[in-house]
C-alpha cells in the first residue's frame, strides 16, 4: 500500500489532535527531551526483552521436546505408533486453547511480574512429570495439563509487549519474543544431542526421561530470576522513577493508548473484542499460518529420514532454525521501518508454500534439506507480525487489546490440533499429503493476508470517522 506512510501521518495528526484539546499547561507537562525517551526504552529493553526471550525459549522447549525424546527411545518405550505421537501431539493443543483469552484478562489486571513466573513453575513441574509416564494414557494426560497451564504465556507476552511499547516499536519485538521458540528449536536439539548421548540409562534411567527432568528443572530456575526482572506495567513498575512513570505513560498516551492504572476485572474487554469486525480478520491468517508450522514437531523426523542416525539427526535439526531466526528478525525491522504489514506476512509465508512443494514432489535429500530452511522461515515470519498488528490495532480498552490477542492465538491453534496429524508414519519417508496439506495453507494465509490489507486500506477513513465519534482514544490505533 503505497499510502502507509501518509496515513501514519494522518494517525499522528489525530492523536496530536485530541491532546491539542488539553490546556497548554498541561500539553508542556507532556513535553520531554528526546534522549529521556530514548533512555526510557533502552531501559525497558533491558529488563523485558531478554526475560520475555528466554522464558520463551523454555516455553517452546518444554512443548516440543517431545520430538527429541521421540527418537531418543521414548517410542519404543511407550509404544508409540505414528497415530499415538500424532496424538499426544494433539491432545496439547485441547489443553492450550482453553485458558488463553481468560488468562490474558487475569492478566490485565495482576502484576505480570508474579503471573508470568507462577504460569513457568506450573509447565516446568509437569513438563518434568513426563519423565514418570509409564505408558501411552500416562503420556496423553501430562500433555493435556501442560498445554492448559501453558496457555497463558505467549499471548500475555504479547499483551504485555504492546502495553509498554508504540506501534513504531512493537513489530520487531514481537519478532524477537518469537525468535525465542526458534532459538529454542536451534539449540533443542543441540541439547537433546548432549543430553541423550552422554546420559544413556544413566542411574538406570532412560535418557529420553533424563531430557524432561533436567529441561523442567532449568525452566523452573528461570521463573525465579524473572520474578526479580519482569516488569509491570508502565504506571505500576517500581524500578522506574517518577519521571520515566510519566513518560512511559504519556507516550503510550500520545500513541493512541488508555492512559492511568488498570480498573476492576471485568468483561467489558471481551464483549468490545467479539463486537469488533476487525478481530476476525486476523483468526484465519494466523490460523493457516499456525497450521502449517506444526511441521516443526517433525523436523527432527523428517531431518533422520534424510539418511541420517538418530544423533546426528539430532544436531543437523538446528541449522534450518539458526536462518529462521535471522530471517524472521530481519522481517520485523523491515516491518517496523515501512509499516506493510500485509505485505510483510505474505511475502514469507508464500516462501513456505514453496518449500513445501519442493517437500512433496523431489526425493533430492540435499533439495530437501534445503526446502526446510524455507519452511521453518516462512511459517515463522508471519506469526509476530499479524499479532503485532492485531495489538497496534486493539489499543484500547486495554482489557479488549488482552482478550483480542488471547481469542485470535486460541483459535489460530485450533488448526495445530489438526496440523498435528498431517504426518502419520505411514506417509513416509515422503510425506507427500502432509507436504501438500501445508503449501495449500500457506497460499492460504498469503492471500488471506493481502486481503487483510487491503481490507484495512479500503476501511480506515469510515472507521477513523466512527472512532472520532464513540472512542477517540482509539483513533491512533489503525490496520496498515
Amino acid at each position: 500500500m503505497s499510502t502507509t506512510h501518509d496515513d501514519a501521518k494522518k494517525g499522528d495528526s489525530l492523536v496530536q489532535l485530541e491532546h491539542s484539546e488539553a490546556s497548554q499547561a498541561q500539553w508542556e507537562a507532556l513535553a520531554w527531551p528526546p534522549e529521556a525517551e530514548r533512555k526510557l526504552v533502552r531501559k525497558i529493553d533491558l529488563h523485558l526483552l531478554p526475560m520475555l526471550f528466554l522464558i520463551y525459549i523454555f516455553n517452546y522447549l518444554d512443548r516440543t521436546n517431545i520430538g527429541n525424546a521421540r527418537i531418543a527411545g521414548m517410542a519404543d518405550d511407550l509404544q508409540l505408533d505414528g497415530s499415538r505421537y500424532n496424538w499426544a501431539l494433539s491432545i496439547f493443543f485441547f489443553g492450550y486453547l482453553i485458558l488463553q483469552g481468560p488468562s490474558n484478562l487475569i492478566l490485565a489486571h495482576t502484576k505480570p511480574s508474579l503471573y508470568l513466573p507462577a504460569i513457568m513453575i506450573c509447565w516446568a513441574v509437569i513438563s518434568a512429570c513426563t519423565a514418570a509416564v509409564q505408558s501411552y494414557n500416562g503420556l496423553l494426560v501430562v500433555r493435556f495439563f501442560l498445554g492448559v497451564v501453558e496457555a497463558g504465556f505467549f499471548p500475555g507476552a504479547i499483551f504485555l509487549l504492546s502495553s509498554w511499547y508504540t506501534r513504531k516499536e512493537l513489530a520487531k519485538r514481537v519478532c524477537l519474543l518469537y525468535t525465542g521458540s526458534i532459538v529454542s528449536g536451534a539449540f533443542g536439539g543441540l541439547f537433546a544431542y548432549g543430553i541423550t548421548n552422554n546420559l544413556v540409562d544413566a542411574r538406570g534411567i532412560a535418557a529420553w526421561r533424563w531430557l524432561f527432568l533436567i529441561e523442567g528443572v532449568a525452566t523452573i530456575a528461570v521463573a525465579l530470576l524473572a520474578m526479580i526482572i519482569l516488569p509491570d506495567f508502565p504506571v505500576t513498575t517500581r524500578w522506574l522513577t517518577a519521571e520515566e512513570h510519566q513518560i512511559a505513560d504519556a507516550r503510550l498516551s500520545r500513541d493512541g493508548h488508555e492512559r492511568g492504572r488498570k480498573k476492576k476485572l471485568s468483561l467489558r474487554g471481551l464483549k468490545l473484542a467479539l463486537k469488533d469486525w476487525r478481530t476476525y480478520l486476523f483468526i484465519f491468517p494466523c490460523m493457516f499460518a499456525t497450521c502449517a508450522g506444526t511441521f516443526t514437531y517433525f523436523i527432527p523426523t523428517l531431518v533422520a529420514n534424510l539418511g541420517y542416525t538418530s544423533a546426528i539427526a539430532q544436531a543437523m535439526s538446528s541449522p534450518p532454525y539458526v536462518w529462521a531466526g535471522i530471517f524472521v528478525m530481519t522481517n520485523g525491522f523491515l516491518c517496523d521501518w515501512d509499516q506493510q504489514r500485509g505485505w510483510h506476512a505474505a511475502v514469507p509465508i508464500t516462501i513456505a508454500g514453496v518449500g513445501f512443494i519442493l517437500l512433496a514432489k523431489l526425493t533430492n535429500n540435499a533439495v530437501k534439506y534445503f526446502a526446510l530452511f524455507l519452511c521453518g522461515a516462512g511459517v515463522w515470519a508471519p506469526v509476530p507480525i499479524l499479532l503485532s498488528w492485531l495489538s497496534d490495532t486493539m489499543r484500547w480498552p486495554p482489557e479488549k487489546r488482552a482478550f483480542a490477542i488471547g481469542f485470535v492465538n486460541t483459535l489460530s491453534n485450533l488448526s495445530s490440533v489438526y496440523g498435528s496429524q498431517l504426518y502419520p508414519t505411514s506417509d513416509g519417508p515422503q510425506y507427500w499429503q502432509g507436504h501438500a496439506a501445508n503449501a495449500a495453507f500457506c497460499f492460504g494465509g498469503s492471500t488471506l493476508s493481502i486481503f487483510s490489507a487491503r481490507c484495512a486500506f479500503l476501511s480506515r477513513s469510515s472507521y477513523c470517522h466512527f472512532a472520532s465519534a464513540c472512542c477517540p482514544q482509539e483513533m491512533a490505533g489503525s490496520l496498515n
